[in-house]
């Protein structure tokens, strides 16, 4: 909701995000980051929200201290937004701990490849582990839609890469479309557990 700016994250800052596109959002009053890629010249990708408080007010204008390597963000409310407090400055810093956020998501032929930030016990990884739904919009003169033709897409296998952060996940039906939400239940190697929701769309697979 209400999308305010997109930034990258500067490639020797924050660790395994560095490199990663960003997205702040007035509505919500959220960072999330955005995986995205380009098939057959068309940009495609989603958005996870990064694990922090939600702020008390809409965020915006976000800028990396070239110094400190941190990031700045200003915060609002105007109207129509969920995080009403009447201003903010923030400061989001990276800590070293695991981030847990997916930064490669790539459609193709039979399934989509899910990268993390960090490394995943293999064990965790099974078609239980996720859940798939997909969706279509209807644009009209009126704000927002209802979701149509809403289905679960079944996950018929799960496989861990060699790098121990991607997971591939086998969907036969998977076809291009406006709304998809995964959601993940998984591990890390030390045992800590690693859940997120991604909303992305795909345009194009690629084979």
């Amino acid at each position: 909701r209400s999308p305010a700016e997109l930034i990258w994250v500067p490639k020797n800052t924050w660790g395994p995000l560095g490199g990663s596109l960003l997205n702040t959002s007035y509505g919500m009053g959220k960072i999330y980051v955005v995986p995205q890629e380009t098939v057959n010249g068309q940009s495609q990708g989603g958005m996870c929200a990064l694990p922090l408080p939600t702020f008390p007010t809409g965020v915006m204008r976000p800028r990396f201290h070239p110094i400190d390597g941190h990031l700045y963000i200003c915060g609002m409310f105007a109207w129509a937004g969920n995080q009403q407090t009447p201003g903010g400055f923030y400061r989001v810093r990276y800590t070293g701990k695991p981030a847990d956020l997916p930064v490669g998501l790539q459609a193709k032929t039979g399934g989509v490849e899910l990268t993390l930030t960090d490394a995943i016990d293999a064990k965790s990884v099974n078609a239980k582990s996720f859940d798939v739904k997909v969706w279509s919009l209807k644009r009209t003169k009126n704000y927002g839609s209802k979701h149509f033709d809403e289905k679960p897409l079944t996950v018929a296998n799960a496989t861990h890469s060699r790098d121990g952060k991607s997971v591939r996940l086998e969907m036969p039906d998977l076809a291009p479309t406006w709304c998809m939400e995964i959601k993940y239940r998984l591990q890390g190697t030390d045992g800590r557990t690693i859940t997120g929701t991604i909303h992305n769309t795909i345009h194009a697979i690629a084979k």
